[in-house]
């Protein structure tokens, strides 16, 4: 099978029809094999029931996934990708603001120029400026400095991966804004970016607030952290609790060392007991000793676990 589009969707039943049937018109022309996958989840105004007539239509081609709640975009993109069966998996959402007739030049980026995920790159935008636009550009920004990979639009839904990206990756939380550091931290680093059209929403409305940035900065800083320190964080806790620690240390060790010159040369000088750097200084060592000990326990629960071989085999003969 040449494609899988993977569409994940949450209350868009009215954009659904007209959505299958540009996919239909742009796989026609093209004379793709092909399967489309629709993600339900945990719709409360009746897609799935268009789902089911799409798939009674054509159940060769149209399979649908139906969450019992509304589980988030990662936890559909996911469920797709396991049961995504092409050479190359799409990705798209289905409100009718990503162009189905993008999917040929992205699908012979993958196989002809060998990259291993395309992501679109949405640069003229319908969005609102203040509210979508500039937020945007600025969480982009953000992720080009943290991951390293320059792309325009990372969090664009329009996306385009060969099968073994998606078969080794696991979306979760709210990853999905992510995937193509999730992709490079698996070892797959041919990443390009195309750029794709973006549509006026025709249906229904925006199911992403301003709240979505705030989360998205949080996971970025979660997977730079669980990337960096995830197998080794005692190379973290125990260096930053280790440098307290020290410091700490030091610093009682002045404190005291003032406290018996004074002493000594007869002046009158602040009990330990009362001053406020020497309570700072030993606090500091209290909190450096247990960042270390946390770095020690993370490591003894890593070495313990029982999935412990998390490579990936590119080839075998």
């Amino acid at each position: 099978m040449d494609i899988s589009v993977v569409i994940p969707l949450y209350n868009e039943a009215e954009s659904l029809p007209s959505l299958y049937e540009w996919l239909l018109r742009v796989m026609s022309e093209k004379g793709y094999t092909y399967e489309i996958l629709f993600i339900d989840d945990g719709s409360t105004d009746g897609s799935w029931d268009v789902i089911s007539g799409l798939h009674r239509q054509s159940p060769e081609r149209v399979h649908g996934i139906r969450f019992r709640r509304n589980y988030g975009k990662s936890a559909a993109l996911y469920s797709g990708f396991q049961r995504a069966e092409g050479d190359v998996v799409v990705t798209m959402d289905a409100d009718l603001q990503d162009s189905p007739d993008e999917i040929p030049e992205l699908y012979r980026m993958i196989q002809e120029e060998g990259y291993d995920l395309v992501s679109g790159w949405k640069k003229k935008r319908y969005d609102n400026r203040l509210t979508k636009n500039l937020p945007s550009k600025l969480f982009n920004a953000t992720a080009r400095r943290v991951t390293g990979i320059q792309l325009h639009d990372m969090n664009c839904g329009l996306k385009a991966y060969k099968r073994d990206v998606v078969k080794n990756i696991e979306v979760f939380s709210e990853m999905h804004r992510y995937i193509p550091y999730l992709a490079k931290n698996a070892g797959f680093t041919k990443i390009g970016e195309k750029v794709v059209q973006h549509r006026k929403r025709e249906y229904g409305v925006s199911k992403f607030g301003m709240s979505r940035f705030v989360n998205g900065y949080l996971d970025l800083m979660t997977l730079w952290f669980l990337n960096r320190f995830g197998k080794q964080p005692m190379h973290f806790f125990g260096m930053v609790g280790s440098l307290m620690f020290i410091i700490g240390f030091v610093a009682v060790v002045v404190v005291a060392a003032m406290k018996l010159h004074a002493l000594a040369i007869g002046v009158k000088a602040m009990l330990l007991g009362t001053n406020p750097y020497f309570h700072i200084a030993i606090l500091m060592m209290i909190l450096g000793c247990m960042l270390f000990l946390a770095g020690f326990l993370g490591e003894l629960v890593i070495r313990n676990s029982q999935s412990r071989n998390d490579y990936l085999i590119r080839e075998e003969l």
